[in-house]
C-alpha cells in the first residue's frame, strides 16, 4: 500500500511539474498566430500589462477564454473592465464582460480544448471574456 502511494505520489509531482513547466514556456514566449491578439489592462497599481490571447467569435462577437492558471490579466479585467486589444494590426478599446451560462455553453461547444491539450494546462477552470467595443473603441487608438 505504501509504495503504491509513494509511486502516485512521484506520477503527481511529475505532472505538476510538466504543467508548470508548460505554463511557463507558454508564458514567456507568448506565441503570436493569425488567430492571437495582445490584450493590455490595468493592474489594481495602475500599471499596464500585455497578454497574448486567442481570440474567438461567435455570432459577429468577439471573444477571449481564460483557460490556463496564469490568469492575472483575467483579474485584472474584472477590476478594470476597459482593455486595449491589439488586433490585425490596430488597436481599440474594448469592455471586457463577462458571459451569460447561455453564451458559456454555446462558446465551449463551438471552441472544445481537446483532452491532451486540457491536461498539459493542468485542467485549469475555463471562463469567457466577451470583448465589446467601447464607445471609445469606434475610431483606432493612436499610436
Amino acid at each position: 500500500m505504501y509504495k503504491a502511494a509513494k509511486i502516485i505520489a512521484v506520477v503527481f509531482i511529475i505532472y505538476v511539474g510538466i504543467v508548470a513547466l508548460f505554463e511557463a514556456l507558454l508564458g514567456y514566449f507568448q506565441p503570436e498566430a493569425d488567430n492571437t491578439l495582445v490584450i493590455t489592462t490595468t493592474a489594481p497599481d495602475g500599471s499596464s500589462h500585455q497578454r497574448v490571447l486567442t481570440e474567438l467569435e461567435s455570432n459577429d462577437q468577439l471573444y477571449v477564454a481564460v483557460n490556463h492558471w496564469p490568469r492575472a490579466w483575467y483579474r485584472h479585467t474584472r477590476e478594470h473592465p476597459e482593455v486595449q486589444v491589439d488586433r490585425n494590426g490596430g488597436a481599440r478599446t474594448y469592455l471586457a464582460l463577462p458571459v451569460s451560462d447561455e453564451v458559456d455553453a454555446r462558446l465551449r461547444e463551438e471552441h472544445p480544448i481537446p483532452l491532451p491539450m486540457r491536461a498539459l494546462m493542468g485542467f485549469a477552470p475555463r471562463h469567457f471574456v466577451h470583448l465589446q467595443p467601447s464607445a471609445e473603441g469606434d475610431a483606432a487608438i493612436a499610436d
